[in-house]
């Protein structure tokens, strides 16, 4: 009988900050462990987020796959007019509607990518959460 212990992970990882506001960023976080389903992804910002209406800045959880060429996005959140994020607290990243995005297979590489959108804002960095449960 295969060892299915532990159901549900709770993997951290730090998201660098980018600080001049019209860059972006890619960072290679972590790989899944096992096959298993992401149910939630939270960013703890360092520093307040306040969001801009033209330009903003939009932070998503993209699974690269075991080849690091897939484009597949987990979670997304576009800091845009009226989304806040405070500082230490950790703030949802909204999932992906569709089912498919969000199952990875053991060994894929979960990549955080923080892009400028327009003239962007500052991204002050932090900690992403990311829980998946077993398939």
């Amino acid at each position: 009988m295969a060892d299915t212990a532990p159901f549900v992970r709770v993997i951290e990882a730090d998201a660098p900050a980018v600080s001049t506001a019209g860059n972006s960023d890619d960072t290679v976080l972590t790989q899944a462990p096992f096959d298993c389903t992401v149910t939630s992804v939270e960013y703890v910002p360092e520093a307040a987020i306040t969001g801009a209406a033209t330009n903003h800045r939009s932070i998503s959880l993209v699974n690269k796959g075991q080849a690091g060429s897939s484009t597949t996005t987990v979670a997304t959140l576009a800091f845009d007019s009226g989304v806040n994020a405070t500082a230490n607290n950790e703030r949802t990243v909204t999932l992906s509607g569709t089912a498919a995005n969000l199952i990875l297979a053991a060994g894929d590489t979960l990549l955080w990518r923080s892009v400028a959108v327009g003239t962007g804002i500052a991204d002050p960095g932090g900690l992403v959460r990311i829980t998946v449960s077993r398939n």
